[in-house]
């Protein structure tokens, strides 16, 4: 084997993203790799609530996590999906939910056999209908899913909204206990080896240097490391994602909280609503060419639930990644690495995704190039295939009332994400190229949420016995009621097995 064990991490940057990437990595690495997080008490974060997707789920438990526990320490709430409201057009009401539409019906997708019944009855019951989670967000139901045999009962996933400092300071504590060494300090140089260009130290303001084999990017928008000091450069997005500004700000909690994210579209962006336990986070995602940033301000404020409990902080970004996200001897985890607007809550799933990655490929000291190589290939992979799935919320636009709107409308947008439009458009099918982002039932919602009737369907499915079908479907229909009838109020189930 050429080259030798890593023996010593450097991570820039706390956080979410430092912590989510130190935890595994600590609890991964044999003791003799010694793992040091720097991150300075100057850099504040922006703790008004996330969202997350379900995998954190399986991120939390691969880290021996327990559940309840970690529900009453970031004051967390439950989530099913996100309710798109006013997108599309002003009055529409979309669900993005967590699961399917039901069973797949002689190897074919539920909602295929849908187009063909309510082609033959405009009166059939939406599709929304023949999801558990739909339903139970409608209904402000939750419980965890039960049984392992396939029913109502557990045709559904979650996620959850945190508070994203809380789940930080979570993670530190089980790292620290691992052994990682927390160093709260300002990094003022990073030092290169003349050499190669590899990062061989940082300088802090103290004026200790901290030497490393491998150095993980986490230092937020600024990219300290792999643009500050490597220069990896940066793929813009902004021509096909314009929204370049947010504001932040807290209120007090919903008396009934949500098991749904909210998102809702205004006249140059969208707002999002998400209920904690202890309070409700908000924020205004917009683009300043659009609305100059005191009437975002209005509107955000204007859309609250109840008063602020503080004063809307500002957030200015470029939608993108880097061309290189792992470069010589440094990964960029986190916002370093890029950022596509928080819409689909997928921000801790890219943390989620590279730490991963970074696990598969782990390198010895020398650095195999073809290491980086398929790092940087399966994360641009999954970065762009976020951002596509975020575009097609905008292109499909049917808002005229706004600059905004109509310049989303006429964006151009890539051959990969126009061929899955035309596709479903002209054949209801759905073509996935990242398996391990959104599948199928995520396209579906959204495009038909936004209008998209498909002119046709899987010519197969006309051979299923149509009493049989109509059968089936009402038994799915009349499953979900019940099962969803039966369970507890979301808020009720909070406040009796994890209240905060």
């Amino acid at each position: 084997m050429s080259g030798k064990p890593i023996r010593k991490i450097v991570i820039v940057g706390g956080g979410s993203a430092g912590w989510m990437t130190a935890a595994p990595l600590a609890q991964r690495l044999p003791p003799e790799c010694e793992i040091v997080l720097i991150e300075s008490p100057d850099i504040g974060t922006i703790g008004v609530g996330e969202a997350t997707l379900p995998t954190i789920r399986f991120f939390n438990k691969a880290l021996g996590l327990d559940g309840a526990d970690f529900v009453r320490k970031t004051k967390a709430t439950f989530k099913l999906g996100i309710e798109f409201k006013d997108w599309g057009h002003i009055g529409n009401r979309i669900f993005h939910g967590f699961g399917d539409y039901g069973p797949s019906i002689e190897n074919r997708s539920p909602h295929m056999h849908w187009l063909r019944l309510q082609g033959l009855d405009a009166q059939f019951p939406p599709l929304d209908d023949f999801s558990v989670s739909g339903v139970m967000a409608r209904n402000l139901r939750f419980t965890p899913p039960v049984g392992e045999q396939a029913s109502a009962s557990n045709a559904y996933s979650y996620g959850f909204h945190f508070d994203a400092g809380l789940y930080a300071t979570y993670l530190r504590d089980y790292a620290v206990r691992l052994g990682v060494r927390r160093i709260e300090a300002t990094i003022v140089d990073v030092l290169l080896r003349p050499t190669n260009g590899f990062i061989d130290a940082i300088t802090l303001h103290d004026g200790r240097r901290i030497e490393g084999d491998l150095f993980i990017d986490c230092s937020g928008f600024r990219g300290l490391l792999i643009e500050g000091a490597l220069k990896a450069g940066y793929d813009d997005w902004s021509s096909q994602l314009p929204c370049n500004s947010a504001l932040a700000v807290p209120c007090a909690r919903l008396a009934k909280l949500t098991p749904f994210t909210r998102s809702t579209a205004k006249v140059a962006g969208w707002q999002w609503r998400i209920p904690l336990q202890h309070r409700t986070g908000n924020g205004h995602v917009y683009c300043n060419s659009f609305i100059s940033d005191e009437e975002a301000t209005r509107v955000l404020l204007e859309g609250l639930d109840s008063e602020a409990l503080d004063s809307p902080r500002q957030l200015r970004f470029t939608t993108g990644r880097r061309k290189r996200s792992w470069a010589k001897n440094c990964v960029a985890i986190g916002l370093s690495a890029g950022f596509v607007e928080p819409l689909e809550s997928t921000s801790l799933s890219l943390i989620e995704t590279a730490v991963g990655l970074l696990l598969e490929n782990f390198p010895n000291t020398d650095f195999r190039p073809e290491l980086a190589e398929e790092f940087n290939r399966q994360i641009s992979m999954r970065y762009e295939s976020v951002r596509d799935f975020i575009i097609l919320h905008y292109k499909l636009t049917h808002r005229t009332d706004s600059e905004f709107w109509k310049y989303c409308a006429n964006i151009s947008i890539p051959d990969s994400l126009s061929h899955q439009i035309e596709l479903f458009r002209e054949t209801g099918r759905v073509v996935i190229y990242d398996k391990s982002g959104f599948m199928e039932p995520s396209f579906i919602a959204i495009m038909m949420g936004l209008g998209i009737k498909p002119k046709t369907y899987d010519p197969f499915v006309d051979l299923m016995d149509i009493a049989s079908l109509r059968r089936h479907f009402a038994s799915v229909h009349k499953a979900i009621a019940l099962t969803v009838g039966n369970m507890p109020d979301h808020t009720d189930y909070i406040n009796k097995h994890v209240s905060a």
